[in-house]
This record gives structure tokens, sequence and C-alpha cells, in this order.
């Protein structure tokens, strides 16, 4: 077994302990809890059967999401936000490292026995495998970006039998939700929980074909990123470092079923439970920090020595993006081809995008109502039932403004969290389809 990856009581690394076989779900990411002996509470804990995101954003945060309050619509219940970045950059993150820092610290100070995270596979540099750290150290292992499907979750069990009761999750939004349904159940002394944004994650097997088609030599790919300016960066072994624009990415190449209708159905890209989100999308070249709550403070209070903050900048107009977006989505949902931009006109609208498109906020908000365009559109083509229990009031708001509305029997009854019957708000969102996966 590779050194870094071993069992508890071996050689010190992050421990990947055995996991039992999942049971066989519908729209499932394998977020591990099927694995444990609580998969019975899948029913009631996954975001894709009958969420209800305003009651847990109560419970986890004292308050359901306010849209009166500025960009809670879009990002969920919050504190504070920042544009951050540590200093210096620890090697081998997909940014700066906020998120692994966060777990080194909490271990540092000895407020955790132990962070379940995700390292990479020895055999394949992008595939996800479930770890459980109880070492600072060891957190370096977990940097960088993964892609695909893990069950996180599965590690509830051996971290309880090895006595740790106070634990941090590094999780993705479907993760996170299923932790925080079973929360109460888990008898644990104390949890943190740092979360990133996701968005259209496919299965490892699955992005190695996108990899096929972005380069003669994928094997060379050290490091991939969508970029908010619009170009996703490869970085190779021998040093090279391309910049590929969005609109020149292989996307109409790709199966109809890279993207899982999971992922295309998920409403809580800036996962919204956690108690701070890490990611980039408003970040404006650096990371994207949330605050939600106590523990969130608690966490930033841990890092604010060696990390730069600043306020989160914002420009141009995401309207126009989002219903291209729309136009482009409601074809594909219904099996038709996407419209194509000529050939002639993608470097003009690549080179413009950068300058005149949504940035930061706009950004991140463009890429929130794009989610909920996604997921209205495509329920409605695959799983007409299913809209009423898995799209929330909020998400209704969001793609009101896009002319979007709830249709006969497709609006369910308002959480219980709050009371708000679906109905137009002020849009504020942000742009193209890109590929958010856990990072380090």
């Amino acid at each position: 077994m590779p050194h870094d990856l071993v069992p508890a009581g071996a050689t010190p690394g992050p421990w990947a302990p055995p996991l039992a076989a999942p049971a066989p779900r519908a729209l499932c990411t394998d977020c591990g809890l099927s694995r444990t002996a609580l998969a019975k509470a899948c029913g009631r804990a996954c975001q894709f059967l009958r969420p209800d995101h305003a009651a847990l954003e109560a419970r986890v945060h004292g308050r359901s999401r306010d849209p009166a309050r500025p960009d809670e619509a879009h990002f969920g219940p919050f504190r504070r936000m920042f544009r951050a970045a540590l200093k210096p950059a620890r090697p081998g993150a997909q940014w700066t490292g906020i998120a692994t820092r966060l777990g080194e610290r909490l271990l540092e100070t000895g407020a955790v026995d132990a962070v379940l995270a995700m390292a990479a596979d020895p055999e394949d540099r992008w595939k996800p495998v479930p770890v459980l750290v109880t070492r600072a150290e060891d957190m370096a292992a977990c940097r960088g970006m993964k892609m695909g499907f893990a069950p996180l979750l599965a590690l509830l069990e051996p971290a309880a039998r090895a006595g740790h009761r106070r634990l941090a999750i590094i999780g993705i939004p479907c993760q996170v939700h299923a932790l925080r349904a079973i929360e109460a159940e888990l008898g644990l002394e104390r949890l943190y929980v740092i979360g990133t944004p996701c968005s259209d994650n496919t299965t490892t097997e699955m992005f190695h074909r996108f990899l096929d088609l972005l380069d003669p030599d994928p094997a060379s790919i050290t490091y991939l990123e969508f970029r908010a300016d619009y170009h996703v960066e490869l970085r190779h072994a021998d040093g090279r470092v391309r910049e590929i624009p969005f609109l020149q990415l292989p996307i109409s190449r790709l199966p109809p079923d890279f993207f899982p209708l999971t992922c295309r159905t998920c409403v809580d890209y800036t996962n919204v439970l956690a108690d701070i989100t890490v990611g980039y999308m408003g970040g404006t070249g650096a990371q994207w920090l949330t605050v939600r709550n106590d523990r969130g403070e608690e966490l930033l209070a841990l890092i604010t020595p060696e990390v730069a903050l600043s306020a989160p900048a914002s420009a141009g107009k995401r309207a126009g993006a989002v219903k291209g977006f729309l136009a482009n989505t409601d074809r594909a949902a219904g099996g038709l081809p996407l419209r194509r931009m000529p050939g002639f006109l993608r470097p003009l609208v690549g080179w413009l995008m950068p300058r005149i498109g949504p940035r930061g906020l706009e950004f991140a908000r463009a890429r929130v109502e794009m989610k909920a365009v996604e997921t209205v559109l495509f329920l409605r083509h695959q799983a007409p039932r299913r809209l009423r229990s898995m799209v929330p009031p909020h998400v209704w708001r969001l793609v009101a403004p896009y002319g979007l509305t709830p249709r006969d029997g497709e609006a369910g009854r308002p959480a219980r969290g709050r009371a708000d019957p679906p109905g137009p708000q002020p849009a504020q969102a942000e742009t193209p389809r890109t590929t958010a996966v856990p990072t380090g």
C-alpha cells in the first residue's frame, strides 16, 4: 500500500480505510452515507430527494437566507465575505491552499482529533480518495484538484471506531447536505465544516475523456483550473502552461451523460450549509471566502495572521450571459444540439468576455443563476415529477427574472424554515459552464 495512504498505526500519513460497497440509489453522487449503518437515512438526508434547505440553514446558521440582504438570495446565509489569499501560497495547492491550511491549523491547535478530506489516488492524480488525517503535516497530501465522486461520509464510522469525537470535514455540497441532516445523530463533541463550491462534477473516468480532448498528451497535464477570467489553465509536467478560452473548449464533443442528472440539478453551488465556504468564482483571481456562522469565524481566526483579506470586487452585467445559457440549456435538456457560435466570432468574444462580461461577485451570481436555470429545465425534461420536491422556493425566485415560473404542480409548499412563496425577486448572478470540483 502506498506510504501516504495507510492504515491507522502503520507508516504515518493519511488513512484510507477500506469501505463498504454503496447501496444502490437513484440520483446518487455516493456521498458515502449509504455505505454506513445510517444508510436508511438517505431518504431524508439526500439533497436530491426531498431537501428542506431553509430548515437546515436555520438549524446550522440560526436563520435561513434572507432575500432582502444583498447576495443571500444567491449565496445563502453569511456574515462576511472576502477575497483572500494565503501568504505564501502553499505548494501543490489548487489556489493558495486555504482549505487545507484550515485543516492543518485545527490539528495543530488540538481543536479536532481528525480531518476528513480527499487525497489523490496513488495510481491516478485526478481520482479523489477519502482519507482521515490526524497529523497536521499530512494535510499537504490533500492539496490540489481531484475530479470525481468519492464517499467522504463513509469515513464517519472508522473515525468513530478510532475514538475521534471532534472532527473537521472538507466537503462538497452534496456531502455537506447529508452530513448536516444526520449531524445530531453522530454524537460528536465538535464539528467544523469547511465547504468548497461544486458545479457539474463528473466521474473520474469521464474526466479523463475531457483531458483526452484537451491535449494530445493528457498524461502530462498536472494542473487544470477553470479560471474566473474565462480561461482554463493547464500546466504540464515539462513546465509548459496553456490557457484555453472557455469558448474554445470541446464541450460539444463530450457525451450527453458527461454531467449526470444529479449535478445538472444541484441547487447548492455555494455550499451554504458549511461553516465557511472556500472557493474562487467570486475571488477575482484570488480565493473567495464566505464566513457563515460562529464556527466559520473561529476557522478564519485560525489563519488570519497569514491570509491577505480584501473586499470582493464585482463588475459587468450577467443578464445577457444567463439568457444565452438558458436558451442553449433548454435545447440540450430537450435533446437538441446546442447552437454553436460561428468560429470567426469566437476569438473576438473570447477577448471581450474577460473585459466586459460579469466578473467577481457578478460572475458568481451568474453561475448560481445558471445552475438554478439548469435545474428547472433538466428536471422538466427528464424528471418532471421531481420538480415539486427538489426545487426550493429560493430557486424559483432566482429564475423568475428570466421567465421561468412554476407550472401547475411544479412548486411544492414553502419550506418550513421560511414561509416565502416563490415569486420574482431582484436578479443577481454569474457565467459560462465550468467544472468546479473538490479542491484542497
